[in-house]
């Protein structure tokens, strides 16, 4: 009998029949992924012109150079690229970047961001990925980087495909390595839910394997990034509110969440203020799609 690890059908059947991918999650609780960032969109784009955002930029573009990624007089596709941490810095390299990102909000950051930047190779395209046709928009392997992290726009191999499909030298995909860790929410998720919170999202596992199975040449790193942040009770409620996907819980469902988390915010954090420690393990993958060989700077 044929061993099933290695039947690529099978793999890429099963992912997209799970239900416990990190967007097949999203939509189940109801969330828009174009959406969910209408809300945050002013104080995550703080966070990513920050001092240790940028650092984390610098430290992801680093590990691109590092195996051989350049960007001067190169084209850059950015998926998802938000209010523009990533597609400002590749544009400063010498980049040509057509920046697809399509939450408004995210968008007129970006745009800010650009206008008081030193540059302007940018394109901003505000269509969601899931509806370029990449033919019609003449993206076939027409950009020398395509560049996706951390955006909920793959949740099965025809998506990464497509993805695939656009890029001719390099194809970077980042994703969380299981659930995102946050000492909040393990303390209130048995409270809430009345069970310990378990380990559920692989989608990482499945895009290695089929990458794998599939003949692709790539390299692949996983990291834990940390840290700790003080808020206040009410950035840390609604914060594990949003964690928790309450919106798909019903009215009376969603005021007993709240009533539990504020109660035990009030009881073990007095002071007014909560000492938060979040962050993960972060998968981060380069295909090769042009020179598959190791790259040396000789």
């Amino acid at each position: 009998m044929k061993n099933e690890l290695f039947d690529a059908a099978v793999w890429e059947r099963a992912w997209k029949e799970d239900s416990q991918t990190a967007v097949m999650r999203m939509k189940h609780a109801g969330i828009d992924p174009t959406r969910s960032f209408d809300h945050k969109a002013q104080a995550f784009n703080k966070e990513v012109f920050s001092e240790g955002g940028r650092r984390r930029a610098k430290r992801i573009i680093g590990w691109l150079e590092d195996q051989g990624v350049t960007f001067a007089g190169k084209s850059v596709l950015d998926i998802g690229a938000a209010s523009g941490g990533f597609a400002l810095p590749f544009a400063e390299r010498g980049a040509e970047v057509t920046a697809l990102e399509p939450n408004l909000p995210l968008v007129e950051l970006m745009k800010d961001n650009v206008a008081g930047s030193a540059t302007g190779n940018i394109k901003i395209v505000t269509k969601p990925f899931e509806d370029i046709d990449v033919q019609t928009n003449g993206w076939e392997k027409a950009f020398d980087l395509v560049f996706v992290s951390m955006c909920p726009v793959w949740s099965n191999w025809d998506d990464v495909e497509k993805v695939l499909s656009c890029a001719r030298e390099f194809c970077y995909l980042s994703t969380m390595v299981g659930s995102a860790e946050h000492s909040l929410l393990d303390e209130v998720w048995p409270l809430v839910n009345g069970r310990p919170r378990t380990n559920e999202v692989m989608d990482m596992a499945y895009l290695s394997h089929m990458l794998l199975l599939k003949g692709y040449a790539y390299q692949s790193l996983v990291t834990r990034e940390m840290q700790t942040m003080v808020v206040s009770h009410a950035v840390a409620l609604e914060e594990v509110m949003t964690m928790l996907q309450t919106s798909s819980r019903s009215a009376d469902e969603q005021a007993r969440v709240r009533r539990i988390i504020l109660e035990h915010l009030e009881r073990n954090y007095p002071s007014g203020e909560v000492t938060v420690r979040k962050g993960g393990r972060f998968g981060k993958v380069l295909v090769r799609l042009q020179n598959q060989q190791m790259y040396s700077r000789d």
